[in-house]
């Protein structure tokens, strides 16, 4: 998996490909943090840096637009509006206390967590779920990328040591 993503990004700047690499939902910048240091040889810096911004972009865009999006599809395929709404409902009522009690941080939190399934994307679908402002949103996301983006950086430097 690595060496497509890799492929796919050949020929453009390390930089720019560190970037948008940070900027996929299935990479995010933990994939995009360990290839720009240890296959792109870019600086740690530099990597964390494109990363954090390329992973906070993701999650800003993602808030944006997860609510029109949806509900476009929704008025487009009307039998899905019924699973959808399963679906946020169980995710919503799963988390609630979490949600309600932590707030801010437990959005924080679950951006910074670099594990599958969880990072800016998640964060932003998880901050429509519980309809936390935009406002709100992208800084506590770009909080969690730096958190996150500080983690595996050190993880991956630590791994070349």
């Amino acid at each position: 998996m690595q060496e497509i993503i890799i492929s796919w990004f050949s020929g453009m700047p390390r930089e720019l490909a560190v970037f948008l690499m940070s900027m996929l939902p299935v990479t995010e910048l933990r994939a995009s943090i360990p290839i720009g240091i240890l296959k792109y040889d870019l600086a740690p810096m530099s990597t964390f840096i494109w990363s954090v911004l390329g992973n906070t972009l993701l999650g800003a865009l993602t808030a944006l637009l997860i609510t029109p999006v949806t509900k476009l599809i929704i008025e487009k395929i009307s039998f899905l509006d019924k699973i959808w709404q399963k679906y946020i409902g169980r995710l919503h009522d799963k988390h609630k206390e979490k949600f309600e009690k932590w707030q801010a941080w437990a959005l924080v939190s679950f951006v910074a967590i670099p594990l599958p399934m969880t990072g800016a994307f998640s964060g932003a679908v998880a901050a429509s779920i519980f309809k936390i402002e935009i406002k709100k949103t992208v800084p506590l996301i770009f909080l969690g990328c730096l958190i996150s983006g500080i983690i595996v950086t050190f993880m991956t430097l630590g791994f070349t040591l």
